[in-house]
């Protein structure tokens, strides 16, 4: 664990925040025109979707946040190996 904060947590927080605000917004103003005609079911499945799309790209922003590194650190030497 880090000892002295870096700016990259407020700002990554931010940004975090920010993005999903414009997601949130892009889906709640295009996506009722186009698939509101469906059934129950299908928009159901469709906003589950798009509910959980966003964490896709969320363990690379993470690792930014914590390392400043879009990859993860390589693993040390003497992690053990899960056999």
């Amino acid at each position: 664990m880090r000892e002295t904060p870096t700016w990259r947590i407020p700002v990554g927080i931010f940004c975090l925040f920010a993005a999903l605000m414009a997601y949130g917004l892009v889906i709640a103003r295009y996506a009722p025109a186009l698939i509101g005609s469906w059934s129950g079911g299908a928009q159901t499945v469709v906003y589950v979707v798009l509910g959980l799309v966003w964490l896709l790209p969320l363990r690379r922003f993470l690792n930014w946040m914590e390392t400043g590194r879009w990859t993860p650190p390589p693993p040390s030497p003497d992690a053990k190996k899960a056999d």
